[in-house]
This record gives structure tokens, sequence and C-alpha cells, in this order.
């Protein structure tokens, strides 16, 4: 834990990279790369369903790379200390692979698809060790409070490049710009510049946690023994599981609106002005949302809030599958706005509470599997059940089963006793799965 006096710098630092890398999520993965996608896709002679169904298989190919190496990278970590250089190291990656989206060209969608599944690799990898950093910077009663701040802050950073980005596409003249689809090249190398400018407070003011005490190995043996003791050991938090396999679930269904929204739009002809400005408002409202979500964790317990989130992504795929105009997707914008970044946040909250700090980044690892492999379902279902009836509105619908199914398992976790079994290492805590 910092001094006192560098705790709130430590705090701002940290949550700066929400900043930087929700460019990525908003103007690449949600705005403005599924309909440029789709449109390189039926350049090259893909039906309209079929475009769809090549992003979907595209997120699902890109989700499953991570989750193989996720817990690896979080073993890794542990044993070497090293979060921040792994962090840069996988940023930069992703920074250069978004930088090299502008030189696509007509029909290249094979190679848009390899771009973006590089891209998303540095992206979730850097999540990683990002993320496996809070329990270590936040004091316990903090931690809640920071990780909702974190999306806030992310909200704003996305939500701003974002909106720079549609003034670029809707009045590319007034900014010297030839065309929207230049301005569109342009808006992804200015993802890539934003995200490795602000990467920067992080890298220098947030710590390094020491290395777990681990045998004398080269780290990636030794990483990899970690990671099998991991796998033996993650049994004995029985909560913390049940918790991952409920996070797996529901998580599938918010990764999935996230990444198919604008591509299932732009199939049933809503124009991409009106669902860029869409997500400007989900970003709009997220940022108080996500910091409400956070009182309302502490008054009502971060679980709760969690399963009210998942009652409002119910409606919003109720309201998907009869969603007819731009009017109806501005009103699902908002309703997700309410609850994305409060859901998401608690998520990462809730299981840094309960996770055990030594193996924090190694735990994360699966943490970010869960979500991963969650988001490897959904896209691979939506892209499956588009491609057989020949439109994407009965894949809307199917979401609903990720969120009822996630929340009855959520009901199950047992929070007060997954942190006794935290604090006091020992035997696996009662009730399980």
């Amino acid at each position: 834990m910092p001094p006192n006096r560098t705790y709130p710098r430590t705090i701002q630092a940290w949550c700066m990279y929400d900043w930087a890398s929700s460019a990525f999520a908003t103007t690449i993965m949600a705005a403005l790369f599924p309909p440029f996608f789709r449109n390189l896709a039926k350049a090259a002679g893909l039906a309209e369903a079929d475009a769809t169904a090549a992003w979907g298989f595209t997120t699902a190919g890109a989700l499953l790379l991570v989750a193989i190496i996720a817990p690896f990278l979080g073993a890794l970590a542990d044993h070497t200390g090293r979060r921040k250089r792994y962090l840069a190291g996988f940023a930069g990656w992703g920074i250069l692979a978004t930088a090299a989206f502008p030189l696509l060209t007509s029909g290249g969608w094979q190679t848009a698809s390899l771009l973006f599944i590089l891209a998303n690799l540095g992206f979730a990898g850097a999540n990683i060790f990002y993320e496996s950093l809070l329990p270590h910077i936040a004091r316990p009663g903090d931690i809640d409070r920071i990780s909702t701040r974190g999306y806030a802050i992310g909200y704003v950073g996305g939500g701003i490049l974002l909106a720079i980005n549609v003034l670029w596409v809707l009045r590319p003249s007034l900014f010297g710009m030839p065309s929207a689809g230049f301005a569109t090249r342009a808006a992804f190398l200015s993802v890539a510049l934003w995200w490795a400018l602000f990467t920067i407070p992080l890298l220098r003011r947030v710590p390094d946690p020491p290395a777990a005490p681990t045998s004398a190995d080269r780290a990636p043996i030794a990483a990899a023994r970690r990671l099998g003791e991991t796998f033996r050991e993650i049994r004995r938090y029985r909560q913390l599981l049940l918790f991952l396999i409920a996070f797996w679930i529901y998580n599938d269904g918010i990764g999935t609106i996230v990444k198919m929204a604008t591509a299932y739009g732009d199939e049933i002809g809503i124009g991409l002005n009106h669902m860029i400005l869409a997500l400007l408002i989900t970003q709009s409202v997220g940022i108080p949302c996500s910091l409400l979500f956070g009182r309302l964790a502490g008054r009502f317990g971060a679980k709760r809030s969690i399963l009210l989130a998942l009652g409002v992504y119910v409606l919003v795929c109720v309201g998907g599958y009869f969603m007819q105009s731009a009017a109806h997707f501005y009103v699902l914008a908002l309703l997700v706005g309410t609850v994305q970044g409060g859901s998401q946040a608690l998520s990462r909250s809730l299981f840094g509470a309960m996770v055990p700090k030594p193996k924090a980044a190694e735990f994360f690892g699966f943490y970010s599997t869960s979500a991963r492999l969650a988001g490897i379902a959904g896209p691979l279902c939506f892209a499956l059940v588009s491609r057989s009836a020949g439109q994407s509105r009965l894949s809307i619908l199917l979401l609903v089963v990720f969120f009822l199914v996630g929340g009855v398992l959520l009901t199950r976790v047992d929070v007060r006793a997954a942190r006794e079994t935290e604090a006091r290492p020992g035997p696996a805590s009662p009730g399980g799965l």
C-alpha cells in the first residue's frame, strides 16, 4: 500500500488507464469497427446476415485466444512481480495493431479479422495486469468505490474521443478530411495515439506489488507450475469458483451486446450516425450511473446491485427483439448506459474482495478467462443463429438466457464465506457448487 499522501495520486493514475483503454472499447469494439468490418465483408461478396456472422466469429475467435493464455499471464505476473511491464507490453501490442487498421483495403475482411484479433489480445492481456493491481492499491473499504470510479473515468475518456470521432465521420469537411471513410480510418489511428498517451500515468505512478514467493525456476517454467497449482487450489475457494461461473454466464450476455449492437443495427437498416449518437448517450449516462452503482453497493451490497443490473439487461434483450427504428435504438442505448459500467465494475470489485491477495494476478487471470470464455459463447451463438435464420432477431432474444441463468447462480454466492476463506486460509468455505 502506498503512503497516505500518495494514495490519491496512485488511485488517479490507476483509473487513468480505464480512460486510456476505453477508447478501444468504444470507438473500435462498439461503434466504428463492426460496421466498417461488415462493409469490408460485403465488398467481398458476403450477404448481410453472413457479414454479421463473420463479425461474430471474429470476436469469438479473439476471445478464445485470450481465454487460453490469460491464466498463464496471471501466473507469470505473480511469479515475477512485473505487472506493469507486462501491461505495457500487451498495451503496446494492441496499440500497434490498432494503428494498422487504417491500412485495411476494401474487401480485405480476413486481414481485418486477423488485425482485430491481435489488437484485442493486446487490449485484454493488458487489462489482466491492470485489474490485478486493484486489490494491492485499494484499501478494503474503498475497493467498490475505486473500481466504479475507474469505469466512470473510462466512460468519460472513451466518450470524449468517441464524440470527436463522431464529428470527424459526420462532418469530415469541417476538419479538412475528404470523406467519411477517411475520417473513420483517422479515428482508428486516434484510438492508438490516445491509448498510448494516457497509459503513461499508470506506468509512472502506480507501484508494482512484490512478487509472490516461488521457486527459483525460470519465470515461464515457474509460471506454468504455479498455474497448475492454481487449477487445483481454486477448488478450495468454492464461493469464488461459483461466482466465476455466474460471471462467465451473465458477462457473456453483456459482452455480446457491446460487440454485436452496431453490427445488428447496421443489418436492420439503422444509420451509422444514429448508432454512434446512441452510443454517445450510453457513454454519457454511464458516467453518473457507474458512480451511482458504487453508492448502491455501499448501501445494498455489490451482489444485489449486480442482480438489479441483470434485470435491466433482460428488458434490453426483449426490447432489442422488437426494435424497428433509430428511436428504439436510442432507448435501448439509454438503458444499457444505466447498468453497463456499474455491473462490470462491481463484478470486478466483488471478485477482487474475495481473492487471496498474494495470488491476485493469477486469480484475475482466471477472472479474465471467465470474461473471455463468456465472450466466446455469446457471439458464437449469435453468429450461428443469424446464419441459420437469415437474420439476427432471434439471436438478441437468446441472450435473455445468459442473464437469467447467471443471475440465479449469483444469488447462491456467499460473499461473506468467501471473504472469511480469503482472510483465513485453510479448509474450504461452507457451501459450494
